[in-house]
Formats: C-alpha cells, structure tokens, sequence
C-alpha cells in the first residue's frame, strides 16, 4: 500500500501509545458509561468512544493517567481519514474491576433467564346453526334413551308424510304422451292463421 493511500484513508489502532498530547477536553469518567460499553481487563481495556461510537483501546490502564489512543473515525484502510475528537482524551476509572464483572454476570445472567411470552391462542368460536336447524330441533318430539329418536325413524316418518304427493305426480307423468301435445289440448292447426282486422 503506497504511502499517499494511506495518507488518505484511516491508520489502524495502536493498543498503547507513548504521545504525550492529552486532549483538553474533559476526562471521560468509565461510570457514566454502560457495562458492557467497556472493557476493564488489562489484556483488551477498551471502551466505546462517545464520539465515533466504536471500541477505541484504552492506554496505560494500570498507571496513574489513563487516556484513549488517538484514533480515526472510520475503519483502517478502507474509510476516509478523519481524527476523531475523543483522541488522547483522559479517562477516569472510578469502576473497580471486580464490580465491573460482577455486573456483567448479573446482566449475564438476568438475560439468560428470561423467557419468551407464551402465544395465548383465541378460542374457536362454534358456528351459529341455521334458522332451519333451530326450527327442526323445537319442532321435533323427545323419546326414546336419550329425549331423541333415532335418524332411521325420523326419515321414515317424513317419507310417510310426503309418500302419496310424491305417487300423484309420477301417476300424473305417466299420462302424458309421447308427442308434442298433452291430453285434453285443443289440436294443432295446419294452416297459417291471419288475423282480421275489424272494420269500425
């Protein structure tokens, strides 16, 4: 990579620095932050940057001074290069390492032990009965085990009821002839019939 690309995009970030420049802007105090935006362990102690919004190491973490590293706001090699504002600026560490972690194993823990809310399905509604089924079930008499007659005998009666309609009218379609017109008709006249008009 030449030097004018790198020039032009942001430089990677160093875990410690020897710059003695401190940002004149004040100390960032470690407690106003989340506990899981910051990280106390001397292998990795970082904290997300309040400015940029990304994890930005923190150098010298176990001497007196405690500051960030000067840093770019965007991703090493590939954003533009821009210093962000929150470099080298002084950070209080009023958290104790022990309280940290033990925070981060509540909140481990309280997060592991939460469940989903259980889906409470609606009832199925049944579905109205018809008018005609309402009508039937007062209409129809009780007997028998149970107050209800059986299906058999409820269709033979209705057959009973209905049986000498049904024998009139095939006794009424066996009458009619085989050709165009019925029994008792006025035959078909063979000639053209032309009205007369009257004379007034």
């Amino acid at each position: 990579m030449s030097a004018s690309t790198l020039e032009r995009t942001a430089r990677p970030r160093k875990s410690r620095t020897r710059s003695r420049n401190v940002s004149p802007r004040p100390a960032l105090v470690i407690s106003t932050l989340r506990p899981h935006q910051y990280d106390l362990r001397p292998a990795c102690a970082s904290l997300v940057c309040p400015d940029c919004k990304t994890w930005v190491p923190i150098t010298g973490i176990q001497a007196k001074k405690q500051k960030l590293v000067p840093h770019d706001t965007g991703r090493a090699g590939k954003d533009t290069a821009a210093r962000c504002q929150g470099s080298n600026r002084l950070v209080a560490v009023d958290v104790a390492f022990e309280k940290w972690q033990a925070r981060l194993e509540d909140g481990g823990a309280e997060t592991a032990s939460r469940r989903r809310t259980p889906v409470r399905r609606k009832p199925m509604a049944q579905p109205v009965p018809a008018v005609s089924q309402i009508a039937a079930r007062r209409q129809a008499p009780t007997g028998g085990p149970g107050g209800r007659r059986p299906l058999w005998l409820q269709r033979k009666e209705q057959w009973a009821t209905t049986e000498s309609a049904v024998r009139d009218a095939d006794t009424r379609r066996t009458q009619l002839p085989g050709g165009d017109a019925p029994l008792g008709a006025p035959p078909v006249p063979l000639k053209t019939l032309h009205p007369q008009h009257r004379v007034s």
